[in-house]
């Protein structure tokens, strides 16, 4: 009967046990994560290892592991393993033979190939191979075994999680400035949170507000809340309504570029959207959240979370243009675009997944340009290309996302909200589909989030206004 493997105890091999050809080894999966926290630990911040875009144009075509991350695992199966605690480590040689990305299951290996009676010396043979049995660093190391026996209970690491932080904010700063601030209908601002968000997008130097809102409640509020709004365009207008209607009206006369929701009712602001026939376009208005979470190498879009409730094919198709659109627009040339559902087949019962199909041959046809489409896909196998691989899943999306579409309203705006809470994530929202971006805010996001949204919105009127010129 083999012995039970107590997960909560360490425990080593004395030397007078170990014999030459003894092996131990663990497996592990190589997430986004693992490389940031490694890069944190080294301060080693080489670009081929963090700056997607960077790698991208690298003769790896892609993010690669630290070279030592892999040594440290290594580190691991002597430490833990073989000899197990209280291994001294004298020396280490590797070889780096193969690069080692984000999904790649790697089994390290360490195998005793000489032992020396007098020093209680091992040498021992160490490998790391990935999933594809292809040997990616192969070392050798020298080590003084134990000779007494330890067995401790294990001990329980500490739970450490990176922020998203404001590096990607900045960078999108850094490149939407010198566009030049747009001139932004910043519709019922009518409580703090919304009227300081309009003041730090005019700040930071992408927005000329115009704030339109009853104007004594607007001062009572700037008042109130010690913001300066001196100097700043007001519509003085009755009620939330008429904010709408006007803010659209400015938009479809091309008075401003863009239109941001203040403290009125998502649904209160779109219904003046379409009423006006010059903000419509042939395409479906759609919401999409642009994220960045530190499990994830890249920032990708989740479409739609906040307005179509459950989107008929055609629907999902608009939906998916508008993201590529958007996509393209933060610089993915050719966006990958993973169709959700529960379950990676199509299954007749489930209309997520032939929706999924459906979008997938519209794509082969010719109907959905500019990405390359993959569905259904559940979502591990979108994000996570172990998963995928588990699932024998060959796919050009699988593992990679940039793009997320979710079947229904309800399901998005979960994974959006369960990625922001208790993913770490860093949000942006903009509406596509209109003559004009808009900003949609809510009252829990962040000041972050709302700059950025700006800055997309800015970044989305400047490309539109660019394309009108061609």
């Amino acid at each position: 009967m083999a012995d039970i493997v107590d997960l909560n105890i360490v425990r080593n091999r004395i030397f007078s046990e170990i014999a030459i050809g003894e092996t131990a080894a663990i497996e592990r999966t190589l997430n986004a994560k693992d490389i940031q926290l490694f890069a944190v630990l080294s301060e080693d911040v080489n670009p081929q290892h963090l700056d997607i875009d960077y790698a991208n144009t690298t003769r790896f075509h892609g993010v690669i592991a630290h070279g030592m991350l892999g040594g440290t695992l290594i580190s691991a199966v002597l430490g833990n393993h073989l000899p197990g605690p209280g291994t001294i480590y004298l020396s280490q040689t590797l070889s780096f033979l193969k690069p080692v990305r984000i999904g790649d299951t790697l089994s390290i290996r360490v195998t005793v190939t000489a032992r020396d009676e007098t020093s209680q010396q091992l040498t021992l043979a160490c490998t790391c191979i990935n999933q594809d049995d292809v040997t990616v660093i192969s070392g050798e190391a020298r080590v003084i075994a134990p000779t007494e026996r330890i067995e401790r209970p294990r001990t329980t690491l500490p739970d450490v999680r990176i922020s998203a932080g404001a590096g990607g904010l900045l960078r999108l700063l850094d490149h939407v400035r010198p566009m030049g601030a747009i001139r932004m209908a910043v519709v019922h601002p009518c409580d703090a949170l919304s009227l300081s968000a309009a003041i730090d997008a005019h700040v930071a130097g992408l927005i000329e507000p115009v704030l339109i809102a009853p104007q004594a409640k607007l001062l009572k509020i700037a008042q109130e809340a010690n913001l300066d709004i001196a100097g700043l365009c007001v519509e003085d207008v009755p009620h939330s309504h008429a904010a709408a209607a006007r803010g659209a009206e400015l938009a479809a006369s091309g008075q401003v570029a863009a239109i941001m929701k203040g403290s009125l009712h998502t649904d209160e602001l779109m219904a003046a959207v379409v009423a006006l026939p010059g903000l419509r376009t042939g395409r479906r208005i759609s919401h999409c959240f642009v994220m960045q979470t530190p499990a994830y190498p890249r920032p990708f879009i989740i479409t739609d979370a906040a307005i179509n409730i459950a989107p008929t094919l055609e629907e999902k198709a608009d939906i998916v243009r508008n993201a590529i659109d958007l996509a393209q627009a933060i610089g993915v040339a050719q966006p990958r675009v993973a169709i959700l559902a529960a379950v990676e087949t199509v299954n007749p019962r489930m209309p997520a997944t032939i929706d999924a199909a459906a979008l997938c041959k519209m794509a082969d046809r010719g109907q959905i340009t500019g990405g390359i489409l993959d569905g259904p896909l559940a979502f591990d196998n979108a994000v996570s290309a172990a998963a995928a691989r588990i699932k024998g899943i060959v796919s050009e999306v699988a593992g990679q996302a940039d793009i997320l579409v979710v079947p229904d309203l309800e399901s998005g705006n979960m994974l959006a909200k369960q990625l922001e809470y208790l993913g770490d994530a860093a949000s942006a929202g903009i509406v596509l589909g209109a003559a004009v971006p808009i900003v949609l805010t809510s009252r829990a996001d962040s000041r972050e989030s709302r700059i950025a949204s700006c800055a997309i919105a800015v970044l989305l009127a400047h490309r539109s206004a660019g394309a009108s010129h061609e």
